[in-house]
């Protein structure tokens, strides 16, 4: 079920998959590939948050991580900022702060900004992807971290690149005793 990741951290994990299956249903009308996908129980409350708008998914998705052990014993709980600022909420927040409340570990929302112009989905070359993501991350108030251990929570991990920038932007100006992170879901291939 859980997935370990690595990066600059000092321990990553995701929960589990985003997908279990992918099958190609074929082109639509506008040239778009179609795809039946099976989720997981995680990927699902994922989805269901990110797109369909059901708010209730995080309580959902912080109970089902009641199991992992070790979040407790972090400082902070930081969200990684979001890409999408037009959504009336943000999912990663909202997943943050329900695991928060259940773990009693301080959600510090906003810790981390987000300047960049773009969504990077769609950037595919990871130096460029790296390059715009090293400039558009920044550390807020960076000395709240100083000597304290930070647990950056996202969504989905597909290459890790915002998440290896955020661990190093954070380890520059915070001066955290360590970071470790955590996802909900991670993709079956890092594209």
């Amino acid at each position: 079920m859980t997935h370990k990741l690595h990066g600059n951290w000092d321990s990553g994990l995701a929960f589990d998959l985003h997908t279990v299956s992918s099958t190609h249903l074929g082109v639509d009308e506008h040239g778009h590939d179609r795809f039946e996908n099976v989720r997981s129980e995680m990927g699902e409350l994922v989805f269901q948050l990110k797109y369909r708008g059901d708010k209730s998914a995080a309580e959902k998705i912080a109970k089902l991580t009641d199991d992992i052990g070790g979040i407790e014993d972090f400082d902070f709980i930081v969200p990684i900022p979001a890409t999408n600022k037009n959504r009336p909420y943000q999912p990663v927040d909202l997943i943050s702060l329900a695991i928060g409340k259940r773990r009693g570990v301080k959600v510090l929302l906003g810790a981390l900004s987000n300047d960049g112009k773009e969504e990077l989905k769609s950037v595919t070359d990871p130096v460029a992807r790296d390059e715009l993501l090293a400039e558009a991350i920044g550390v807020v108030e960076p000395e709240q971290f100083n000597g304290k251990k930070v647990l950056l929570i996202d969504d989905l991990y597909r290459s890790g690149s915002t998440l290896k920038v955020a661990t190093k932007n954070l380890r520059e100006k915070g001066k955290p005793a360590k970071v470790s992170v955590f996802t909900m879901t991670k993709t079956r291939s890092n594209r």
